[in-house]
């Protein structure tokens, strides 16, 4: 992806033209345009709901390799006697995502599973356009260095690069749900994760391009949102797992958007685990304690919980100051549903703000962001008269005791 190419997807995203983006160009841009384009699809905040819609197929809706290069996936990546583990292997996938692509099999045990396998030449295709956009950027923020105050771009960048090269070796995604299920097995004693289960993986039948578990059948929150049939009080329930893991624990899945869960006879499913974010306790005891006043309206709490998690704290004059901004900017949050303001562009900006003010924050901030993001942008959809923060203020008191 070159220079004008870029330019091409920001606009087709950020422009008010009334013009829906070309989905086979972006996806014929190569996987960070997809990426991009994918987190855009949840920012219902400031695009509209129509190009949000349309931009979330590409979370179910990725070009499909031919059965043939499926196989030759299968036969360059896997052992030589993988295919001898199968009694069958569909050749129509199951389903098609911008990394990789899964097929239903059966093993000589009888059990259905599942096949993922990466797409060929993506990691590298990868690579070089995020290399390229890295390029851009730098010589953007040389120009303008305002642009780096602004929202970060590296940084934003840096985080996609991230998590999707962690997406890219299914050897991270069997490690990530083990690093999950031991923390779900630990929590099992004094905090109810019951309604969250992992499909099991086969591990000796995994590999870097190659992953094989159980089939696990249900829609994903993305098509129970798409066809409202999603319950808010469910989304909250994820809300209060993921906040568990996040600020609990301070190790979550750091991709959990609504195509990533599952809901399978009232339980949720977490896939593609390959990206686990992590947080030290400074930035996620902080990050509680500023929701925790948050939830209260308790404005002068949560601007002293904002700068315990800089790097370096500001003081005196220069912490009063940031106060009262961050008191202006809160002015008219108390009771906004989140169609009114966005949890999201509201985390946005105060980070903005802290960062004007002389504080600093650890890179796993934006783990976090886009973790709350994603949820906003699930409620956005799901139930947009709701009143997030008062909604979310019920699980304080039970965080507040594994913390």
């Amino acid at each position: 992806m070159n220079a004008l190419q870029f330019g091409r997807l920001i606009h087709s995203i950020y422009s008010r033209n009334g013009k829906l983006p070309d989905l086979d160009w972006i996806q014929s841009q190569g996987l960070f345009a997809v990426k991009l384009a994918q987190i855009h699809a949840l920012r219902i905040d400031f695009l509209e709901r129509e190009k949000c819609e349309h931009l979330a197929k590409l979370y179910r809706q990725a070009k499909e390799v031919s059965s043939a290069d499926f196989f030759k996936i299968l036969r360059k990546s896997a052992p030589a006697d993988f295919e001898e583990q199968f009694t069958s292997i569909e050749q129509n996938p199951l389903a098609t995502a911008s990394v990789g692509q899964v097929h239903r099999g059966e093993l000589k045990s009888g059990e259905t599973v599942v096949i993922k396998a990466i797409k060929e030449e993506v990691t590298e295709r990868f690579k070089a356009d995020v290399s390229g956009i890295k390029r851009l950027i730098r010589f953007s923020t040389w120009v303008y260095p305002k642009l780096k105050k602004a929202g970060d771009p590296m940084g934003i960048i840096e985080d996609i690069e991230r998590f999707t090269l962690s997406e890219l070796d299914l050897r991270r995604e069997v490690q990530g749900q083990q690093t999950l299920r031991k923390i779900h097995a630990e929590a099992s004693q004094h905090f109810d994760l019951s309604s969250l289960v992992f499909p099991h993986v086969h591990d000796a039948l995994c590999h870097k391009n190659l992953m094989v578990s159980e089939f696990i059948e249900g829609p994903t929150f993305d098509e129970l949102l798409s066809e409202g049939k999603l319950d808010y009080d469910q989304l909250l329930d994820l809300f209060r797992i993921q906040g568990y893991y996040m600020f609990c624990r301070g190790v979550f899945h750091g991709d959990l958007h609504p195509g990533n869960v599952i809901l399978s006879n009232g339980q949720f499913v977490f896939i593609d685990t390959g990206f686990i974010a992590e947080v030290g306790r400074k930035m996620r005891v902080g990050l509680f304690n500023f929701f925790a006043g948050l939830s209260k309206n308790d404005y002068g709490a949560c601007a002293k919980s904002l700068n315990s998690m800089s790097e370096v704290e500001i003081q005196g004059e220069q912490f009063r100051k940031f106060t009262k901004a961050f008191e202006d900017l809160y002015e008219e949050f108390t009771g906004a549903t989140v169609s009114q303001i966005s949890l999201t562009q509201q985390m946005m900006k105060t980070i903005k703000l802290g960062i004007h003010s002389g504080m600093t924050f650890e890179r796993g901030i934006f783990s976090i962001i886009r973790s709350l993001m994603y949820l906003d942008g699930m409620v956005l959809r799901c139930n947009p008269n709701a009143i997030l923060l008062n909604d979310m203020g019920q699980f304080i008191g039970e965080f507040k005791k594994h913390l």
